[in-house]
């Protein structure tokens, strides 16, 4: 069967040794100054499958929706020097507070759970995922990984970031502070990738070196603010995209209505104009 999302989980498999071995990284151009933290939803999901086999089963939605939102676990923070070991547990929880707060007014969700970070273990996948899903009871999960880098070296001209939903070329100055993130949303029990969205910022950083410290500590935290806005209006269209793939190949996934739902589990036009309008906002925002 090809269908477009058995397609999309090939091109996602097949992505996946690139991404291990470049995710997070700034290529041709690494500075000697530089801090890195990262977490990465493939690590997570794929910790020991260099090609993992796309799953087979048909996934089945049912209406109203019980989601989850979590950030897979971190790696770390790796560099030359160190500005603390990334997001705090309360940072998490705002940024997903955030996405989840989009969405929690659609008919077809019925709730959005924060997923605490200490319910997921490091390369835990969907062993650790279906743990969660029967203790929260959520069928679908948005996954959500980042990466941010910060230099304080003028040694370098460009950053190229590799993710699970592409690639970012960055053009910066010393200071600047480079910030992606990716949400990976999965039905639970089909183990399918259902669509992705990714986020990305560039906080110009001072030269000023007395202050350094304290500016690309503040700089980290806006630049995870930032991201998160972009992330969010990928996330709203990659949404209204899915919907529309479903329409046109009805029988990727299977979608039922539990008993009590009323909603019309669709967008109507207004919704669709609404998609439209913060797309074409975060073309112009990528633009300027």
């Amino acid at each position: 069967m090809n269908t477009p999302l058995v397609r999309l989980g090939l091109v996602s498999a097949a992505m996946l040794t690139a991404v291990v071995a470049f995710s997070g990284c700034a290529s041709f151009f690494r500075s000697s100054q530089q801090a890195q933290r990262s977490s990465s939803v493939v690590t997570y999901l794929y910790p020991k499958q260099a090609n993992p086999v796309p799953p087979t089963a048909i996934p089945v939605l049912r209406l109203p929706l019980r989601v989850g939102i979590a950030f897979v676990p971190a790696g770390g923070t790796t560099g030359s020097y160190r500005l603390g070991a990334g997001l705090t547990e309360m940072q998490k929880t705002q940024l997903m507070r955030r996405v989840a707060d989009q969405f929690r007014g659609l008919d077809y969700i019925e709730r959005i759970e924060i997923i605490p970070s200490t319910y997921l273990r490091p390369g835990g996948g969907f062993e650790n995922l279906n743990q969660v899903r029967r203790m929260l009871n959520v069928d679908v999960v948005a996954l959500v990984g980042y990466d941010q880098t910060q230099f304080t070296d003028e040694n370098f001209l460009s950053l190229s970031y590799w993710t699970i939903v592409g690639a970012y070329i960055f053009k910066g100055n010393v200071n600047d502070t480079h910030t992606i993130m990716e949400a990976a949303v999965y039905d639970i029990a089909s183990e399918h990738l259902l669509f992705r969205a990714g986020g990305a910022s560039q906080v110009k950083g001072s030269a000023a070196a007395k202050y350094v410290t304290a500016n690309l500590q503040e700089d980290a935290g806006k630049g995870f603010e930032q991201a998160t806005t972009d992330l969010i209006l990928n996330l709203q269209a990659e949404l209204g995209a899915f919907r529309e793939r479903l329409k046109q190949s009805p029988g990727e996934v299977k979608v039922e209505r539990r008993p009590g739902y009323t909603g019309s589990g669709d967008f109507g036009p207004g919704f669709v104009g609404l998609l439209a309008l913060l797309g074409a906002a975060a073309w112009l925002r990528r633009k300027h």
